[in-house]
């Protein structure tokens, strides 16, 4: 029953699924003893061994060895066990081998899809386990199927299959099959049957990701991300900073002749993006968070909430098509964010109590 292709083929399962042998062999025991008390009604114990040193399998019963049997289909007692070999006591499990002519096709089968589970839920296990520190991590995937509006990608050394979900999917992105992507790991779900990673384009952490792999002072920690507003396949903008004032924050973003943030553009498909120098002073951050307009003055009018005072010329530019721009500024921000053109504020901001603008 079993022979040297045998073990070849759970080699070369450990090097395709990462299960071990030793965990195969465990899975394909149980397995056998299903399998055999299916087909033969048995329902006391049963113990099966693989041998791969002797290429061999071996069913036994067990029986525990007790001074009073109250269950014979568990039990033995102690003289009658003795009567097969002398050391036995009680406390000892009892085993005998099973020569059995009916362990034929019918368990066979039956030890197949026992075994098929097993190995779906060792699978499952080493993908939890693979997986279970990789949420928020940037990861390369290729894609190997799109079905239903969902794009299935094939993820990390043991080839895991990872769902990229329409809400995760960039508008107006297009996927093909085995085009390499660079994905955002949101969650490992562990249903119980089965294990899925969930992976995003469309994730605020996946720009912070790709500057990190692009800019060194980033990864080094020179350079501090502080915050990513997104509107995916459209605009990014991101907030940098460097407690070092000898450090070009924003220089080292950009790269020598754009290098750097234009190979994360490229990487995103032509997405606009806005490097924000980040500053503790809120009003001064909204300023910078409008860029690319020029602000002429932030005023608060509130807890977390202001105006802010552009060029008449430059208020669409500060405001953004459809309201992009200060749409993004204010989730950057965190702030709400009113922009007004400056022939204008002065007037609103003297009936709010506000000083007016010179």
């Amino acid at each position: 029953m079993i022979n040297q292709d045998f073990f070849m083929a759970l080699a070369d399962l450990e090097k395709e699924k990462g299960i071990t042998q030793e965990e195969f062999i465990s899975a394909l025991e149980d397995a056998l003893v299903i399998a055999y008390k299916k087909s033969t009604g048995e329902t006391g114990g049963v113990d099966v061994k693989l041998s791969a040193e002797k290429k061999s399998i071996k069913i036994y019963h067990t029986k525990n060895v007790v001074e009073e049997v109250l269950d014979p289909e568990k039990e033995i007692s102690v003289e009658d066990a003795r009567l097969v070999k002398k050391s036995y006591k009680a406390g000892d499990v009892y085993t005998v081998e099973i020569i059995s002519k009916n362990f034929g096709r019918i368990a066979a089968q039956t030890a197949k899809q026992v075994l098929m589970q097993k190995l779906r839920e060792i699978e499952r296990e080493n993908t939890v386990s693979e997986f279970e520190d990789k949420e928020g991590e940037l990861m390369a995937c290729t894609v190997r199927r799109i079905e239903d509006g969902n794009v299935y990608v094939e993820i990390g050394g043991n080839q895991i299959e990872g769902v990229l979900l329409p809400k995760d999917q960039v508008p107006g992105e297009k996927y093909e099959l085995n085009q390499r992507l660079n994905v955002f790991v949101k969650k490992v779900k562990n249903s119980g049957k089965s294990a899925q990673i969930m992976v995003s384009r469309t994730a605020n952490g996946l720009v912070k990701r790709l500057f990190e792999n692009e800019v060194p002072e980033i990864r080094q920690g020179v350079v501090q991300v502080k915050g990513v507003a997104r509107e995916p396949g459209q605009r990014t903008k991101i907030a940098i900073y460097s407690e070092d004032p000898m450090v070009d924050a924003l220089g080292a973003c950009v790269g020598n002749k754009g290098a750097r943030v234009n190979a994360i553009v490229a990487e995103l498909g032509g997405e606009k993006i806005d490097i924000i120098p980040w500053s503790e002073n809120p009003l001064e951050f909204i300023s910078r968070a409008l860029s690319p307009a020029r602000v002429v003055k932030v005023v608060q009018t509130g807890d977390d909430s202001a105006v802010a005072v552009v060029p008449d010329d430059k208020l669409s530019l500060a405001i953004g098509r459809s309201g992009q721009n200060v749409r993004l500024a204010v989730r950057l921000t965190g702030w709400k964010v009113d922009v007004k053109a400056e022939s204008v504020a002065g007037g609103d901001l003297a009936e709010e109590g506000q000083e007016p603008i010179e």
